[in-house]
């Protein structure tokens, strides 16, 4: 057994002891812990692993409450129907609320959640229906057959099955085709889209997955404390709610415990401490709690459970994948069929054109370098071919269909994979997740079946992917290594592989060549040309003019944006305009 293992037991067998063992105040306080970390959860997924920072988070839990509230006491509805009942309102304000909210981005995000957060408590505390502030009296208790759930003890069991039940879920969650795609969101949006991820649906599905989580809250707390009001859910719950994730580790599912535990214990110990201490009442919890909260955060800016981790020695999670059966292959177009047909693409940034009309074609089964000094508009060309930004004029053709006003994820289903000229990569994953992610589109699978562990089979397929491509681009002894941890050079090859796990058709490498040894050179143009034998067509930009001239079939050459020259490679060497321009008078 794992060191890893060995403290989840050990948390596990806490928790069997604790409704027998603690007295009741701390059973109600560890009641309390199991209800935050639910919300916390939800905010570990939304802001520390998709980058959506909210405060708002209380609001929804005042949702899922009232909703039961008013269907227990007014219209005498059973609890376990108010719970489906209070799941789907929230869900459909969450929808609402996050079609507008995800859509922003930088201080505007934070702020909106605040202002939803806001409004929200203020509907609660002026309906009538509600209680107005007075609240809610008399919720009834929840039974589980003839089991009535009426005192603290008999809560805790189903707070806490709930709470880990939706741990559980989370980590199926992030262990899938849709997890790779949460976690790729907070830096490498760009590159999620390239690769057929929907990022702004995907934004709204966890969205609404912490709205739905913190609803679930919402109703334990109701049944649990059998009233309700708005002083709950103000927006400095919110806060405090944010403030757990940050401080047990946003970015990771037990920070949501870890968080929820640091918090609600701190603050009941500081109200007895602190009064006893000064020998006067006062609210002196808030201060010192201020300043333990920032001298926490200095020394582990990344939360309490990394920090905690960091001291359990742990085996290496992530496996190698196993065999898997193939996943299907796309079909080739026969060698010399029309391929790519760029019509006068042009592109300008305020004053400056970074492509001017330029126009060129390529065949199937071709490698066609583009190249040009720097700043020459090649990778603009490359974002524009693959939807990353958008022609201002001209056209650009795929196998005879325009794609030039399409998204990346629709440019990438018909068969386009490309690197980057800067890497983009999520260095905290692995080589193998990274690479996983080119597979995104090979897979069906949606984030409830990932929840429910029914997507066993395919997943092993896609990770086996994943790890031939990495063994194809040479790097089979870094597979389960954190991409982040590797060269640049290497940072290259995996973002080809990446690329390879996507089955294209056309492939687009911006300057693969950089970083690597000679050896590693020779290596990746061995690997091109089989590539191509395979009926992978290449457009490739690389100033490593021996690399080039070496491998391409056809060249075209860019300066300030249009085409200066096209041909054989011999033509290009020995044209004065290009010599002049790029190759500096190398011949």
């Amino acid at each position: 057994m794992t060191p890893a293992r060995a403290a989840f037991g050990l948390f596990l067998a806490f928790l069997v002891a604790a409704p027998f063992a603690l007295p009741e105040f701390y059973v109600t306080l560890m009641n309390y812990i199991g209800l935050a970390a639910l919300v916390t959860l939800g905010l570990v997924l939304l802001t520390g692993v998709a980058g959506l920072m909210s405060f708002g988070q209380q609001a929804f839990v005042g949702i899922g409450a009232y909703a039961t509230g008013v269907l227990t006491t007014v219209y005498a509805v059973s609890p376990w129907l108010s719970l489906p009942a209070g799941l789907a309102l929230t869900g459909l304000a969450a929808l609402g609320i996050g079609a507008i909210t995800v859509r922003l981005s930088g201080h505007y995000l934070p702020i909106s959640t605040i202002a939803w957060g806001i409004a929200l408590y203020f509907v609660f505390g002026n309906l009538e229906i509600l209680g107005r502030y007075n609240g809610l009296q008399g919720v009834p208790p929840i039974t589980v057959g003839g089991w009535t759930v009426d005192s603290g003890r008999d809560s805790y069991v189903l707070i806490w099955v709930a709470t880990l039940a939706a741990l559980v879920a989370a980590r199926n969650l992030l262990d899938s085709r849709s997890g790779r795609a949460v976690r790729a969101l907070r830096f490498r949006g760009t590159m999620a889209e390239s690769f057929g991820v929907d990022t702004a649906r995907l934004k709204l599905v966890v969205f609404l997955y912490a709205a739905l989580l913190a609803a679930l809250s919402g109703w334990l707390y109701a049944h649990f404390l059998r009233f309700v009001s708005p002083g709950p859910f103000n927006v400095n719950a919110g806060i405090e709610y944010l403030f757990m994730a940050v401080v047990g580790g946003a970015s990771s599912v037990w920070g949501a415990v870890v968080g929820a535990s640091v918090l609600t214990m701190l603050k009941e110990w500081l109200k007895d401490i602190l009064p006893a201490l000064f020998e006067q009442s006062g609210n002196y919890e808030v201060i010192v709690f201020g300043v333990l909260m920032v001298a926490l955060l200095h020394r582990t800016s990344a939360g309490l459970m990394p920090a905690f981790a960091r001291l359990v020695p742990t085996s290496r999670r992530e496996a190698r994948p196993r065999e898997a059966a193939p996943l299907a292959r796309r079909e080739r177009p026969r060698a010399g069929e029309p391929l790519l047909d760029v019509r006068a693409a042009h592109k300008q940034f305020g004053g400056l054109v970074a492509v001017s009309h330029l126009s060129f074609d390529m065949k199937s089964g071709e490698i066609l370098g583009l190249i040009g000094p720097n700043g020459a508009g090649k990778s603009t060309m490359f974002n524009l071919i693959t939807g990353v930004l958008a022609a201002d004029d001209g056209e650009i053709l795929f196998r005879g269909e325009r794609i030039d006003r399409l998204p990346s994820r629709d440019i990438a289903r018909r068969g386009i994979g490309r690197t980057f000229q800067h890497v983009n990569l999520v260095g905290a994953m692995s080589v193998l997740e990274n690479v996983a992610i080119g597979a995104h589109l090979r897979g069906r699978h949606g984030s409830v079946a990932s929840i429910l562990r029914l997507d066993r089979a395919e997943e092993a397929r896609l990770r086996a992917e994943a790890a031939r491509q990495v063994e194809r681009a040479g790097l089979g002894e870094h597979l389960l290594d954190a991409a982040g941890s590797l060269p640049l050079g290497q940072q290259r090859l995996v973002e080809i592989a990446r690329a390879l796990a996507a089955d294209p058709v056309l492939l687009l490498l911006d300057e693969p060549a950089a970083g690597l040894r000679y050896r590693e050179k020779q290596a990746l143009a061995a690997l091109l040309r089989g590539l191509r034998e395979e009926g992978i067509s290449i457009l490739l930009v690389e100033h490593d003019m021996d690399f080039v001239m070496g491998l391409v079939d056809r060249l075209v050459v860019m300066d300030f944006g249009e085409k200066l020259a096209e041909g054989l490679p011999q033509e290009i060497q020995r044209n004065p305009a290009v010599i002049e321009a790029y190759l500096g008078g190398i011949e």
